[in-house]
């Protein structure tokens, strides 16, 4: 099996993302992780290239070998593996994903997988129905193993905001048993006890990141000091911009705000107009939907000019039809939900459910209305 792995991604004929194959139990031998089963694959992309001295390049997770070593059906594995990363034989890193998809970006070699990569999907939007570049291990007659074409499919903007808020958490070693959030440490503020830092605090910064646990400790990734306690973290709800299907904006609303979005709806609110091209502004109000956060939850109203439309993405037959937004009451404006203020511009209710900046950062900076005033703070 060694032979077939290379320390040059550029020799490589296939990538392959150790992490997801390790882990693949429905592989060979019964077990929560095997190096065999890699082993396998091996054997499966020589016979598909048909090519006896083909090399393969691993990329894994840290969390692979260092996390999870009493998870290996044999002990030997983890040696074995730590052995191969000391020679470079497994590129390890604390998130392998990102990592295979810019080498699969830059030198369009084929990924062997079984992720689907649907938090990434901003990023690298060319995985939205690629069938050409990755292939799946998949059981095969007598134990063996078959690499097979893996349609990516198209993943709705819900199902890319929940899964990007999971990769985020799972850098950060905040991902708990069945993969649930941390929440005893998610739904907490932070704080670094060095005074200079502002990486966590709510109260001094421009952004607030998650923490990163180390040895099961909230720590400072700069200082590397075991951080602060510094209370609840306040609820917040995250709506996306979308123009022309593409998202352009983030905005961050703290639990108990109202909200106004349109082209200049005026200060302390949400103004769109530098963020949409000269006829799509044209065509939404000042002041178009009202948003206010209660609790956690959300709701919408129109009061624009030229009407708003709701729909629901987020139902297994896929997007439900257009609804006009009532303009004398709200409605909830759940995860998934969209408003269209007018075609090809949409708000979406993202899945996020922790803060990538501070909440009010967009408003503190916002200057007063204007049609040609920088009205707008882009979040991302």
């Amino acid at each position: 099996m060694e032979k077939h792995l290379t320390t040059n991604y550029k020799e490589a004929c296939f990538l392959v993302d150790l992490s997801n194959v390790v882990r693949r139990q429905d592989l060979g031998e019964p077990g929560l992780r095997s190096l065999r089963r890699l082993g396998l694959v091996v054997d499966a992309a020589v016979e598909l290239a048909r090519d006896p001295d083909l090399k393969l390049y691993l990329v894994a997770d840290r969390s692979l070998r260092l996390g999870g070593r009493h998870e290996f059906t044999d002990p030997a594995d983890v040696r074995l593996l730590g052995q191969w990363v000391r020679r470079g034989l497994v590129e390890e890193l604390g998130d392998a994903d990102e990592r295979v998809l810019e080498l699969w970006a830059m030198i369009g070699i084929p990924v062997i997988t079984g992720d689907r990569y649907r938090g990434a999907r901003e990023d690298y939007p060319f995985l939205q129905g690629n069938t050409d570049d990755f292939l799946e291990p998949v059981p095969g007659p007598g134990g063996t193993v078959r690499l097979v074409p893996l349609d990516m499919g198209v993943a709705r903007p819900d199902e890319i905001s929940r899964k990007s808020e999971e990769d985020a958490l799972k850098k950060q070693g905040l991902l708990g048993p069945r993969r649930k959030p941390r929440s005893e440490v998610v739904d907490r503020n932070w704080r670094c006890p060095d005074r200079r830092c502002t990486t966590y605090d709510t109260r001094k910064g421009s952004r607030v990141l998650l923490p990163r646990m180390h040895r099961g400790v909230p720590t400072c990734e700069q200082h590397g000091l075991e951080l602060v306690d510094d209370g609840p973290r306040t609820a917040t709800a995250q709506v996306k911009l979308l123009v022309g299907g593409k998202v352009t904006a983030r905005f961050t609303l703290e639990d108990g705000s109202t909200v106004r979005i349109g082209r200049a709806p005026g200060t302390g609110d949400i103004a769109l107009h530098d963020l949409l091209p000269g006829d799509l502004a044209a065509r939404v109000s000042r002041a178009h939907a009202e948003l206010r956060v209660a609790g956690g939850m959300v709701r919408a109203r129109d009061v624009s000019s030229f009407g708003t439309r709701w729909r629901a993405t987020a139902g297994r037959s896929g997007p439900g039809p257009w609804h006009e937004l009532p303009k004398d009451a709200s409605r909830d404006f759940r995860v998934g939900d969209e408003l269209e203020l007018t075609e090809g511009v949409v708000l979406a209710r993202s899945g996020r459910r922790f803060p990538a900046e501070l909440s009010q950062e967009w408003q503190r900076r916002t200057p007063p209305s204007g049609e040609g005033s920088d009205a707008v703070t882009r979040m991302y």
